[in-house]
């Protein structure tokens, strides 16, 4: 952990920003594979002879109450994210200009 966090420090603004996007799209990626476990295709052709003589309907996976839990949880955990990569270095919390700008 120790090491990730000087990594951070040494990172500029806009690199961090980057980081920050970075990790917005992989925890997207995890939630669309999460939220769609057990779905099936999610396309297809259902009408051919098999499935003609009842109601087929491919399956839906999880319910929606859980999907909206799955994508709070990977959102916060994008924003705590997105706050610790933000925050100010430790080089700029104890530099003076961050102290004139406390004091005003």
């Amino acid at each position: 952990m120790i090491p990730l966090m000087s990594w951070i420090d040494g990172l500029g603004r806009s690199q961090r920003i980057v980081v920050v996007i970075a990790l917005g799209l992989v925890l997207e990626t995890v939630g669309s594979y999460v939220v769609n476990l057990g779905s099936g295709l999610a396309s297809g052709w259902y009408a051919y002879s098999p499935f003609t003589a009842g109601g087929f309907a491919p399956s839906t996976g999880l319910h929606g109450w859980l999907r909206l839990i799955i994508w709070l949880v990977l959102i916060g955990v994008w924003a705590l994210g997105s706050i610790w990569v933000l925050r100010p270095s430790s080089r700029d919390a104890s530099s003076p200009e961050s102290d004139r700008r406390q004091s005003n």
